[in-house]
């Protein structure tokens, strides 16, 4: 049974063995939210209060505050009503309608549960929550409803530490062990995070969710309540690599590029260039998972030679698999379009110059990491003769991966990849000119 399409084409992919395969289109509805511009007050105002900024107007009745916003996202704060003490009430317009809520303060500023620095942010938040609920009410639903725990990675990668570390002879007050509650917090996340039991984008910018303090699972909080109580402290620290914003890992890591990108493409230059069939051939899945765990767990200093993984394709495999799970790709969404148009010039000079104008556009670290991504794959281009993988099968291999389609239309349909095949190819031909 084909799920149903929720609006602004936002749509679940069909059913796989490994459940549902959530799209980002969260994180995009998140980027397409009204940007918050506050109303400054063109009066004196005597009595603004210290926490409030030129947004404040004083006593003002809601009649004039709706001739005040003409534009979604425009707001101010001003006292409603003649009750003493006057009430702080913030007023904002959004999809054409003014909105009004009771405004608090404690140090912190808020609506509801959620507090924030200054009325901006909490503004710039909640045009972000009702922009989202507004045009993806049914995915969100259709999103909680469908969820399996069973079918999620975090589960996949507990089921398998579990597996990996329980004695032959098991009791069952060494089952037990594992019998614990999460230990779930409000948590303000930094960068981009994704809902470890619905694989969705937690958006928002404060409070995005909750976070167990102390195995790290992380999950919206109608996700967690369907948590079974299997808190395991010991993956704590094997949440921090793999499906993680690659600008936020970086920066963590203190590195120019994930140490994931490294570690696998000196391994494979080491032993794989001639190796044919070289990313198009998969490696293992159970050598796949713990290679990806080892990696995990002892980041730099896993252990990824021929002495432990003598099958190449395994370490190809992880590679391609740690660019698969990037919450925004590698060519990020900005960049993709600006990049299919680059290819579609007439001259190759032409198309060199939009390239690089195009990836001039990418963060740091996506830039660094596609640079020496596309170097090394121009080394298994020049090894074709030995591995059959010229920069086309190549890019045919790693297109879907660097620049993943945009939901649109039906999924049963198979979406052209040649402007995407072509653009990859064009950054492996010519890297040295374009990087």
């Amino acid at each position: 049974m084909n799920p149903p399409t929720a609006r602004n084409g936002i749509i679940q992919s069909p059913e796989s063995p490994n459940g549902p395969v959530w799209k980002p289109d969260l994180y995009r509805l998140q980027r397409e939210a009204p940007e918050a511009r506050p109303i400054p007050c063109s009066r004196k105002i005597e009595d603004r209060p210290v926490h409030y900024g030129a947004e404040f107007h004083g006593r003002l009745s809601h009649l004039e505050a709706n001739q005040l916003l003409n534009a979604d996202g425009d707001f101010l704060v001003r006292y409603s009503g003649a009750s003493k003490p006057p009430i702080p009430t913030l007023s904002f317009r959004f999809q054409g309608k003014i909105k009004h809520y009771r405004l608090y303060y404690d140090g912190q500023h808020f609506v509801k549960e959620k507090r924030f620095d200054c009325v901006s942010d909490l503004v710039r938040d909640g045009l972000v929550t009702l922009h989202i609920e507004a045009n993806a009410g049914p995915y969100i639903q259709l999103m909680c409803d469908v969820a399996k725990y069973e079918k999620s990675p975090a589960y996949l990668t507990l089921t398998r530490y579990k597996r990996r570390t329980k004695p032959l002879q098991t009791t069952q007050e060494e089952e037990i062990h594992y019998d614990k509650p999460h230990n779930f917090k409000t948590h303000n996340f930094k960068g981009l995070n994704w809902c470890e039991f619905c694989s969705n984008f937690l958006w928002g910018f404060s409070a995005q969710g909750v976070k167990c303090e102390d195995c790290g699972f992380s999950a919206h909080v109608k996700c967690s309540e369907k948590l079974p109580p299997d808190c395991c402290p010991e993956l704590k620290s094997s949440r921090s690599v793999f499906g993680v914003d690659l600008t936020t890992l970086v920066r963590a890591k203190k590195t120019v590029r994930p140490f994931v990108v490294d570690k696998c493409i000196q391994e494979i230059e080491a032993r794989g260039l001639s190796m044919e069939g070289i990313y198009r051939i998969s490696g293992f899945a159970d050598e796949m998972d713990t290679l990806r765990m080892s990696l995990e767990k002892d980041g730099e200093n896993a252990d990824i030679t021929a002495e432990v993984y003598d099958n190449i394709n395994v370490v190809a495999g992880i590679l391609k698999q740690y660019f698969r799970l990037l919450p925004i790709p590698l060519l990020t969404y900005e960049v993709h379009p600006i990049l299919l148009r680059a290819v579609q010039f007439g001259t190759l000079r032409e198309q060199i110059r939009a390239t690089k104008d195009a990836l001039s556009l990418l963060p740091p670290a996506h830039y660094n990491t596609l640079k020496y991504l596309m170097a090394h794959l121009a080394k298994v281009d020049e090894q074709q003769q030995l591995n059959k993988m010229s920069a086309y099968n190549l890019s045919t291999v790693f297109a879907p991966t660097l620049m993943p389609p945009p939901t649109t239309g039906s999924h049963h349909q198979i979406p052209d990849m040649s402007g995407e095949i072509k653009a990859i190819c064009l950054l492996i031909q010519h890297h040295v000119a374009i990087f």
